[in-house]
């Protein structure tokens, strides 16, 4: 799958060795698309249509999630974008599908997740469509 931005840009690649540890140190399998996705491209920002969007980089992701105290907030929500703004993009790691979630940082709750995606590229294609 190639991703792409209206602006911005991708970072370089994750180096293999970070992206190979990440499950271990996460806690959670990642899914494919996501880590080939790292392989490829580890974050950046740009406009998807007209939504923006910061991929966080590999080595950023248990750091983040850790300072956001997201287990205590939104347990099983594993962040790894956001909006720029009030929102976050995770993986619900509670259910096997891991869907891509979007959660206000503010409050973060997991009953505040909207489930919007089921996959990396889905989440590409909703925020293109998004107005």
């Amino acid at each position: 799958m190639e991703y792409s931005l209206i602006e911005g840009r991708f970072d370089p690649p994750a180096e293999a060795a970070v992206v190979d540890g990440l499950s271990a140190n996460l806690g959670v399998t990642l899914p494919k698309d996501y880590t080939n996705f790292l392989r490829k491209h580890n974050g950046g920002e740009g406009f998807i249509g007209d939504s923006y969007i910061i991929l966080f980089k590999a080595e950023e992701l248990v750091e983040f999630n850790r300072e956001y105290e997201v287990e205590k907030y939104a347990p099983g929500i594993l962040l790894f974008a956001s909006n720029g703004g009030g929102e976050a993009y995770g993986f619900d790691t509670n259910d096997v599908e891991m869907p891509i979630v979007r959660i206000p940082f503010i409050p973060m709750e997991r009953q505040s997740a909207d489930a919007i995606a089921r996959d990396l590229a889905g989440l590409f294609s909703t925020l293109k469509d998004l107005k």
